[in-house]
């Protein structure tokens, strides 16, 4: 199978571009009155539609055989939703002389968002590690915050997230759980498909984004939240979000080695239990914070493409230790002594 290949090096991701762009059009053009609301529907709509691709896209089968590493998956969720909320909480005293109140509680939401399924595959798989193992952990996580963002918002943010309730966990519930599941009972008649035309379905996923920042950020306009940020303490919380992401690399790798993980497991474990889903997060915050929901989300989509640039260069570090570079060495030379009729490499310059 050949391996995803990211650039020697690293331009600015496209989709970011896509994102920055949106957010401009949102601050020029916010949508307001009726066209609100069309963009709200429109937006949860293509939520729904995101999640269930995700639910018919991940095998039952594979999810099922994913149990049975259940000493992972349970390190990827500490990570997720125990040792990144106590990150968030620490960074309380950072209020006021480095981060304002609002920043402060997009930077704690951000610490309560659940994993991401697609790049910690992707990640994974260029650094030749556990790829099915990604894959579980990245779903099981998308699933529990389901319940488990909404839950650790109301008990940390308390007012902050004024928007929760049991009405509004019941809306994350129908609009992300309840499409998967759909996903997940349609996959036997609808994987093929899917599998067929990932590419275009990447759009879909893409673009289901973008409509939900396109929305929330206009919402923000609307209620003028956007007077509160300056760049000063834009440039702050990058550099909180760069220590908070350098700690969770360093944790998840030499806490996963401490607790005996092999490597392959290793960079699965540091790869779906230092991300944070942008995909997840937005729709959460739109309905948990209401109009202030563009100020929230904005710390996670800072992190989302600071966690994007710096694992890209970290996975391809990761292709190159030396265990990888032998185990794929290893696995080349089994092929070619089951292969009837090829000859070790030694004996065809004989």
């Amino acid at each position: 199978m050949r391996r995803p290949r990211l650039p020697a090096w690293l331009p600015l991701d496209p989709y970011v571009l896509a994102l920055l762009a949106t957010v401009g059009l949102a601050a020029l053009l916010p949508a307001r009155g009726a066209g609100a609301t069309v963009a709200d529907g429109a937006a949860t709509a293509a939520v729904a539609l995101l999640f269930f691709l995700y639910g018919a896209r991940l095998s039952t089968r594979e999810a099922l055989d994913g149990l049975r590493h259940w000493r992972l998956h349970l390190t990827v969720l500490a990570c997720t939703f125990v040792l990144f909320p106590l990150l968030g909480l620490a960074a309380r005293f950072l209020v006021p002389g480095l981060l304002t109140q609002p920043l402060y509680s997009g930077l704690l939401f951000l610490c309560l968002v659940p994993s991401t399924i697609q790049s910690s595959i992707a990640f994974t798989s260029i650094a030749r590690g556990n790829v099915p193992a990604a894959i579980c952990a990245g779903s099981f996580s998308s699933l529990a915050g389901i319940l488990l963002t909404p839950l650790l918002a109301a008990a940390l943010l308390g007012n902050d997230a004024g928007g929760f309730s049991l009405d509004s966990l019941l809306k994350i519930v129908l609009q992300l759980l309840l499409p998967f599941l759909l996903g997940q009972g349609l996959r036997r008649w609808v994987g093929g498909f899917l599998t067929r035309n990932k590419k275009v379905l990447g759009y879909v996923d893409r673009g289901s984004i973008l409509l939900v920042v396109y929305a929330a950020f206009s919402a923000g306009m609307a209620a003028g939240v956007w007077h509160q940020v300056s760049l000063p303490r834009l440039g702050a919380l990058m550099a909180v979000e760069a220590v908070l992401l350098a700690v969770m690399l360093l944790a998840t790798w030499y806490g996963a080695a401490r607790l005996g993980f092999g490597r392959a497991d290793r960079v699965a474990i540091q790869f779906a239990g230092s991300k944070k889903s942008l995909a997840a997060g937005l729709p959460m915050a739109s309905v948990l914070f209401g109009a202030q929901a563009s100020l929230a989300v904005l710390p996670l989509m800072l992190f989302h493409q600071m966690q994007l640039m710096v694992c890209a260069v970290l996975a391809r570090r990761r292709a190159r230790d030396p265990e990888a570079v032998l185990r794929d060495q290893l696995d080349a030379h089994r092929v070619v002594e089951v292969s009837p009729g090829v000859q070790p490499p030694a004996a065809q310059g004989r």
